[in-house]
């Protein structure tokens, strides 16, 4: 009962129906194809069709109608989901309409009268009505089902202009058009080829060059553009989303030309554009064998390594299978999160991931000691300007004297290579984050001097998404609804993407001599204003109106441009041409290493004017001068340290 009960709950109605719906039309269908075929070639003269043509079809028909249902069934004609059918079931259904046509005209041999065969176009009449009906029956469903989606989503779609006439531009109008499911609607194509005007692409017309998007925009109400040009380089993007911009139009496009090359060109993989290609270069490239060879096999420590720049400095490495790598930090929980991810993306790899701060000595020495790296990436650092300027002492205790902690003990336990991580802020620096990183390139090159180890510097921009950075805040702002907040109108910056500064890092590593400064050719710089609107713009808002930009003032520290290299570093070029190297600068190091071991002191005795002490050793070094006078106070400090000197001494 239970069995019976059980079968009967999980039987399929609705399939038994549908398949015994198509038998009976397959049944009709070889019946109206064997008389129709015969009909037609008499020219639907009944009355002139010879009996002993006429009456083996019949006699034959039944055993036809059977043979010619499983051979149906062989090739899957009741199996398959005819609202989706393609190419397969088109094939599946042409070749059994002739396998039946075949076994048609064989069995008629034994059923002929007088040995009068069958005239020899009948068989071609039939298996070729056969073939109609069954495809009028299969596709049909599809085609109506598909003409009523295709109907809806018309009325309440998104509106599309491709941007490309090419072969991705087909591939994704092509699946675009032809699917059953899309809101998408293409209206127009634009091309700046002239060739291709007025030409259609699966329907859709090519109405011109790029000087007609912002017309076709509003002409044809488009909601959406597609860029579908995987090849167009950065620059020439740049150029076409300056228009599209203007369109208020949601941007999307194609990531780049290996797609188009792998076959991999579809709506899934379009991506929204980012403000990113906005900014005019090509992306760095860097010699990846070339990195692989003296990574892969070492043991690697990374210190700063669950921060923006440290772990996808991890990423990376760990890509070119390094024997160990270690991971620094003195925040839990960066460092855990890198070490997650590692763990799921490269269960194999050796590595450690260790809390602990730059400065303190002991336990970098131990570090060092007990690992002895082979290659070191220094990213630990306070970064951030403003935050920096209320409470300079701790960058100078955090990227100066954690740069010496640990620099010296990779000197001290055979480090091959020390990659410092530099700043453009470094350049005629104006904050303190920013000198104190100027002091860090002046001891990886002073070291350079007097160890084995090759220690190097480099040096880049701002870095989009990092913590910090300017993207995430104005995507934050613009989320909630702006206001945008820009500190001045004229205010202008160089940019780079994580990859891309990693990438750096890793060729400088590779290209290192010791004592250089590796600085990247990051083209023309940005104004901060442009790209806040772009942003607004790109996020489907209008200036002004949706969302506002509000100017706060530069911050304590801030300048309206940075620079690349001081002036008498000079420049020379590498077998990279976006990589540059800055020539060692000459000093007195015993009078700076005298500065350092005052500075020290000072930092540590949290000294009120330690800007006065990094002005004399970073002489390009220029803070704020609408601060209060603090003669006095400074006076005061001045005292207090040289007691606490004296204390100590005694």
């Amino acid at each position: 009962m239970e069995k019976k009960n059980f079968s009967s709950k999980n039987f399929n109605f609705q399939k038994f129906y549908r398949v015994l719906g198509l038998l009976v039309y397959d049944i009709i269908s070889v019946i109206a194809a064997s008389y129709l075929a015969i009909l037609m070639r008499y020219e639907f003269h009944v009355d002139l069709i010879p009996g002993q043509f006429l009456d083996p079809i019949g006699e034959f028909l039944v055993i036809n109608i059977i043979i010619t249902l499983i051979v149906f069934k062989l090739f899957k004609l009741y199996d398959s989901l005819w609202a989706f059918a393609g190419e397969t079931e088109l094939q599946n259904l042409v070749v059994a309409c002739v396998v039946s046509g075949v076994i048609d005209a064989i069995g008629l041999q034994f059923f002929k009268h007088d040995n009068q065969v069958v005239p020899q176009s009948y068989y071609f009449l039939y298996t070729f009505l056969l073939i109609t009906f069954i495809f009028i029956c299969r596709f049909s469903y599809r085609f109506f089902r598909s003409m009523k989606n295709k109907n809806d989503n018309k009325n309440n779609g998104t509106s599309v202009m491709v941007i490309g006439a090419g072969e991705a531009a087909n591939v994704i109008i092509k699946e675009i058009v032809g699917s059953n499911y899309s809101t998408m609607v293409i209206r127009c194509i634009i091309d700046d080829d002239s060739r291709k005007w007025g030409r259609y692409i699966q329907g859709i017309r090519v109405v011109g060059g790029r000087d007609k998007i912002i017309e076709c925009a509003d002409l044809y109400d488009i909601d959406e553009i597609i860029v579908a040009i995987p090849s167009l380089s950065r620059k020439e993007m740049r150029k076409i989303l300056e228009i599209c911009k203007d369109t208020n139009c949601n941007l999307r496009s194609l990531p780049g030309v290996y797609q188009l090359v792998n076959g991999e060109v579809n709506v899934s993989r379009l991506r929204n554009v980012e403000v990113e290609d906005l900014l005019g270069r090509d992306p760095i490239t860097v010699d990846i064998d070339q990195i692989a060879g003296y990574v892969q096999g070492k043991t690697v420590l990374v210190t700063g390594g669950g921060g923006s720049i440290g772990s996808e400095l991890c990423r990376q490495i760990a890509n070119h299978k390094p024997s160990k790598l270690i991971i620094v930090d003195i925040y839990e929980n960066n460092a855990y999160d890198i070490q997650q991810e590692l763990k799921t993306k490269h269960p194999d790899m050796d590595f450690e991931v260790l809390i602990a701060s730059v400065r303190n000595t002991n336990r970098i020495n131990w570090i060092f000691e007990n690992y002895k790296p082979d290659i070191v990436y220094h990213a630990a650092a306070h970064k951030h300007v403003p935050l920096m300027e209320d409470s300079p002492n701790e960058a100078i205790k955090n990227n100066v004297f954690g740069t010496w902690k640990t620099a010296m003990a990779a000197a001290m336990n055979g480090c091959k290579k020390f990659v410092l991580i530099s700043t453009d802020k470094a350049v005629n620096p104006t904050n303190i984050m920013g000198a104190s990183k100027r002091i860090c390139e002046m001891i990886v090159q002073t070291f350079n001097k007097h160890y084995d180890t090759e220690f190097v510097a480099v040096r880049f921009g701002n870095v989009l998404g990092s913590n910090g950075s300017v993207i995430p805040l104005f995507k934050k702002q613009i989320e909630a609804g702006g206001p945008v907040t820009v500190t001045d109108p004229n205010i202008i910056r160089y940019f780079m993407t994580i990859p891309e500064a990693v990438s750096l890092v890793l060729q400088a590593g590779a290209y290192a001599k010791g004592g250089e400064i590796f600085v990247l050719d990051m083209g023309e710089p940005v104004r901060i204003l442009d790209l806040a609107e772009n942003l607004i713009k790109l996020s489907g808002y209008k200036v002004g109106e949706d969302i506002r930009i509000e100017f706060t003032g530069l911050r304590p520290g801030e300048k309206l441009y940075e620079e690349m290299l001081m002036d008498e570093e000079g420049l020379q070029d590498t077998a990279n041409k976006m990589i540059h190297i800055g020539k060692p600068i000459s000093m007195d190091e015993m009078k700076f290493f005298k500065q350092l071991e005052e500075l020290k002191i000072a930092s540590t005795s949290e000294y009120a004017d330690v800007r006065k002490l990094v002005q004399n050793i970073v002489t390009t070094y220029h803070p704020e001068s609408n601060a209060e006078d603090r003669s006095d106070a400074h006076k005061k400090e001045l005292e207090r340290v040289a007691d606490m000197i004296n204390e100590s001494e005694e």
